[in-house]
């Protein structure tokens, strides 16, 4: 009889699909580990793998763990070449007599033997393939998940009621997930803070909230330069999945440490900002209330961001009890970081990698550009099965060749803000390349510009481009006039609303920014005009992208406070395109509980 310690690592292995163990997966081993059935030769016992082959494991496998177990090998050695009788010197391990079926009885001292080697090797022999990363991230729970607070209990409804979300949402997330883990797990934080972005992006790292917040953590553009992401019309750092999830983590032990070790609390200021939840705590210890995160006055939207986090938790703990089935995310990495030295172009690495550009931009949003930025950083995350095929291209690739070069001759009237514009570069670069000592330029003067190697369609999701897509998506009300207005000095987004009788949040949402977005003279903004407007680009000048599958059909619940603008504005739709796809009657008020189809474009920023 096996010892209860050698039972629980079969048993272990078994659970884990061991390559090493022998026993029919589709049988669990009898209590008797070492009957044999004699008419199907079906060993049960470990024991016959190491003393010959069968069909799962080749005589130079065998060898190959013989040759890894020197004390087991020392004692076979004597068993079956030297003087040693186990017959008379040992004890036989159950009573019973196998000799019949061909095999020694094997003695306890050996079958102990055996049983601590095979669970040595089964602890590591579990390969990556066969792991879920939901095990791993269940493991390393630390809230507690009990709480049956009203709040927590109606966002674990709606996790419950709209599976198809978290299988859209979790398939999203399988690209960043495992480094998240490791990274959290490398500095002992709780691993339900891997699930922070779905509640904060939905995994998406192109996610840009009404509040100028960007990337998978969400990072509004001051917090995101306090740790380290810094943003340039080349790169967003809060977008970069290294820097940001770096950031995330290094905030929230500083966060759980001002709140001494209160990760509810901590959760709450990553959402609210700390000052406000360090006020809400005085204010309540002033009145003799509790303090813990449920009894907090907090904005409406942190009162419900905590019980999010704590929801999904609880179904990816236990997804049975809710009746939903998560997909299985590989526990192992999905991109290698590879140095790639210098500014290159991302076409042109996408063809070197042999994946799709799209892939590469998903893999690495916080680059705005065709290109990555000529000061850094200089790394590309690359998927697993094709690292070794870039590294190899590039390291066959001229340096030159990284970026496709154009010779220009300065015209009468450029300037380097003009030619790089032209050319979707920065004047500091060509500034840069051409070792000019300021700005001014000659006319008929030589310059080599950087630029990109494919049309500006084929960038996908650069910013232009997903800017564009948003632009060409929305519709104003019944009425309006599309126009195209190019900003200039001064202009304000409260100033050209009041001129064309719309609403500045409108205009903001129409080119992808936040209400208090600063303009930029030269950008071009669609506006929906309800005004005579004599002075505009016409709409058919704003850059096309070819048409992409990016379109996602959702369903919504409808809260208290909803309305039709509110959703509208959340999921970046209109309003028209609601009553639309739902035949609803704008006369009617929404109702809470009611469901909502609506199609969301999941590039937009």
């Amino acid at each position: 009889m096996l010892d209860a310690a050698a039972e629980a690592s079969a048993e272990k292995s078994k659970n884990e699909r061991s390559s090493i163990s022998t026993f029919d997966e589709q049988t669990p081993p009898k209590e008797d580990t070492l009957e044999l059935e004699a008419t199907t030769q079906t060993y049960a016992s470990p024991v016959p793998y190491v003393l010959q082959p069968t069909e799962h494991t080749s005589q130079h496998n065998q060898q190959e763990y013989v040759k890894e177990s020197p004390s087991l090998t020392r004692y076979l050695d004597s068993f079956f070449y030297g003087n040693h009788n186990p017959q008379k010197t040992n004890k036989k391990a159950s009573g019973r007599d196998f000799s019949a079926y061909g095999f020694i009885t094997p003695t306890e001292s050996l079958e102990t033997l055996v049983n601590e080697e095979l669970a040595s090797l089964r602890e590591t022999s579990t390969t990556d393939a066969d792991s879920n990363l939901f095990d791993r991230i269940r493991a390393g729970f630390q809230l507690d998940l009990s709480s049956q607070n009203p709040r927590l209990e109606q966002q674990l409804r709606w996790y419950v009621n709209n599976p198809d979300y978290l299988d859209r949402t979790f398939s999203r997330a399988a690209r960043y997930l495992h480094h998240i883990v490791e990274e959290l797990e490398r500095e002992g934080m709780p691993l339900e803070l891997a699930l922070l972005p779905l509640v904060e992006s939905a995994y998406d790292p192109f996610a840009y909230s009404h509040g100028r917040a960007s990337g998978l953590w969400q990072f509004i553009p001051g917090t995101g330069r306090i740790y380290g992401m810094y943003q340039t019309w080349w790169y967003d750092g809060r977008r970069d999945v290294l820097a940001s999830t770096e950031g995330a983590i290094q905030y929230l032990k500083y966060l759980n440490k001002r709140f001494d070790g209160n990760w509810l609390h901590a959760l709450a200021a990553y959402n609210s900002g700390s000052g406000r939840v360090s006020s809400a705590i005085r204010k309540n210890k002033a009145k003799g209330k509790p303090t813990d995160f449920w009894s907090l006055k907090l904005p409406r939207e942190t009162r419900a961001y905590v019980p999010k986090l704590l929801a999904i938790a609880k179904v990816v703990a236990n997804p049975k009890q809710y009746n939903i089935s998560l997909n299985p995310i590989p526990d192992r990495p999905y991109f290698e970081v590879v140095n790639i030295e210098a500014q290159m172009d991302l076409a042109h690495a996408a063809e070197l990698a042999q994946i799709d550009i799209e892939e590469l931009y998903r893999l690495n949003p916080g680059f705005n550009q065709w290109a990555t930025d000529p000061l850094g950083p200089h790394r590309l995350l690359i998927p697993v099965d094709a690292a070794e095929t870039f590294r190899t291209a590039l390291s066959q690739l001229n340096p030159d060749e990284r970026i496709t070069w154009k010779r220009y001759t300065v015209k009468s009237g450029d300037s380097l803000i003009k030619i790089a514009k032209r050319f979707q570069t920065t004047p500091s670069l060509i500034q840069q390349v051409n070792k000019l000592r300021s700005n001014l330029i000659r006319v008929n003067q030589k310059l080599l510009i950087p630029v990109a190697s494919q049309q500006k369609q084929f960038y996908q999701l650069s910013e232009a481009n997903r800017l564009a897509s948003k632009q060409s998506t929305y519709r104003g009300s019944n009425g309006s006039i599309k126009i195209v207005h190019e900003v200039q000095p001064g202009d304000t987004l409260w100033e050209l609303a009041r001129m064309h009788k719309v609403s500045s949040r409108s205009i903001a949402k129409w080119n992808g920014k936040a209400p208090t977005d600063v303009l930029q003279p030269g950008q071009k903004l669609v506006i929906w005009s309800r005004a005579d407007v004599n002075t505009a680009l016409p709409a058919s000048s704003l850059p096309q992208i070819a048409e992409r599958d990016m379109i996602k059909r959702i369903g919504y619940r409808v809260r208290k406070g909803d309305s039709l603008a509110r959703i509208a504005s959340k999921f970046s739709v209109t309003i028209k395109d609601l009553i639309n796809w739902n035949n609803l009657d704008s006369n009617k008020y929404l109702q809470p509980g009611q469901k909502l189809t609506i199609y969301v474009d999941i590039t937009n920023s």
